[in-house]
């Protein structure tokens, strides 16, 4: 389960779920029902399970195997070297009335601090960005109808000014058309963010190696 390399790896399970792999646990966010969202979901193990909101496309635990913990709230998270900070959000931009509560994860991993927004269904305040620090990886939803539209996305991308912007909750092909029929494809995003593009089945980093190059890597997924 444990990586033997030096880098960080970032996969792309689809909608909102990534595994990462570090050297000394493994991380996933957010598995998906892949009844609910048409897609498959590959047989994976974990350490750590992050969970934004529990949301039947956000929270099959059950599909990660070998899991030691999982994170489902605010809080403040230390497990096997990786610092996790749960901040609390809403998953609309009318304070939760609409679709609820969502957790943003702020993970260290390997000395890399990334940014894990979940269902973000607003701007963000100025109490959550103080949070925030640093962000070397920030991982946004894109494709609008259930969280913040592909233009509201691109003001993050500015506020928070990461080095790496990784795209996720955006319309795929093979998805349940009658409940994420709506969402925009990635595309519209990279339209209008403006940076640097690259396309990679898997995004290996470490912290030694980001010069502050900013640019968006839209990960294949691995399904």
């Amino acid at each position: 389960m444990y990586s033997q390399s030096k880098f960080m790896d970032i996969t792309y399970l689809g909608h909102s779920s990534f595994r990462l792999k570090g050297k000394t646990a493994t991380l996933i966010t957010d598995p998906f029902d892949p009844q609910m969202v048409g897609l498959s979901y590959p047989k994976v193990e974990a350490d750590i399970v992050t969970v934004s909101h529990e949301h039947a496309d956000h929270n099959k635990v059950e599909l990660v195997k070998n899991v030691s913990k999982v994170i489902s709230g605010p809080g403040e998270y230390e497990i096997k070297g990786v610092s996790i900070i749960g901040i609390a959000s809403f998953h609309d931009n009318k304070k939760g009335a609409i679709r609820g509560g969502n957790t943003i994860y702020i993970i260290e991993m390997d000395k890399l601090r990334l940014v894990h927004l979940g269902d973000l269904g607003h701007k963000l305040s100025d109490d959550i960005f103080s949070d925030f620090g640093e962000i070397d990886v920030l991982i946004v939803p894109v494709g609008g109808e259930y969280t913040i539209t592909s233009s509201d996305a691109v003001e993050v991308v500015q506020d928070i000014e990461p080095e790496i912007v990784i795209p996720m909750h955006y319309k795929l092909p093979g998805m349940d058309e009658k409940t994420f029929g709506k969402l925009s494809g990635v595309d519209e995003f990279i339209n209008q963010v403006g940076l640097a593009v690259e396309k990679s089945d898997k995004l290996s980093l470490k912290k030694e190696n980001l010069f502050g190059d900013q640019k968006v890597v839209v990960l294949e997924r691995k399904g």
